[in-house]
């Protein structure tokens, strides 16, 4: 009897071992992904399509990307990125068409203010078409 209360006692003690390790584990691992996050959204903010149809007009498409935690966009809203790079390019008579977030999810979309990534895309028209 006294052997099983050791082995019994050693087993409580490796469990309780084992228990604080997946712990460490799980604050790891969730470390990792908000570090992971923040690479993958800083590393590429925005882009910008230009496509010419006449010699004075055009289509264009801008993207933005942003991170969200606690409700702080990093490095601003995706949506501001987008129409940023669009104005940046300097092209005349620029009309926004659609004008894109995604994800959405609707009245859920306060999730995403926790932590999220958010892309915007905005596409129109720029110039002046030949008659």
């Amino acid at each position: 009897p006294a052997g099983g209360a050791l082995a019994r006692a050693r087993l409580s003690g490796y469990v309780r071992h084992m228990a604080s390790i997946d712990r460490k584990g799980r604050a790891r691992v969730a470390e990792a992904l908000v570090a992971l996050a923040l690479v993958l959204s800083l590393g590429s903010c925005g882009s910008l399509r230009i496509e010419r149809e006449t010699e004075t007009s055009g289509r264009f498409t801008a993207t933005g990307r942003a991170f969200t935690l606690l409700s702080i966009d990093i490095p601003r809203a995706a949506l501001d990125i987008a129409r940023e790079n669009a104005s940046d390019a300097r092209l005349t008579n620029v009309k926004v068409q659609k004008a894109r977030v995604t994800p959405h999810l609707g009245w859920a979309d306060w999730l995403l203010d926790i932590i999220g990534v958010r892309v915007a895309k905005v596409s129109g028209t720029w110039g002046f078409p030949g008659d």
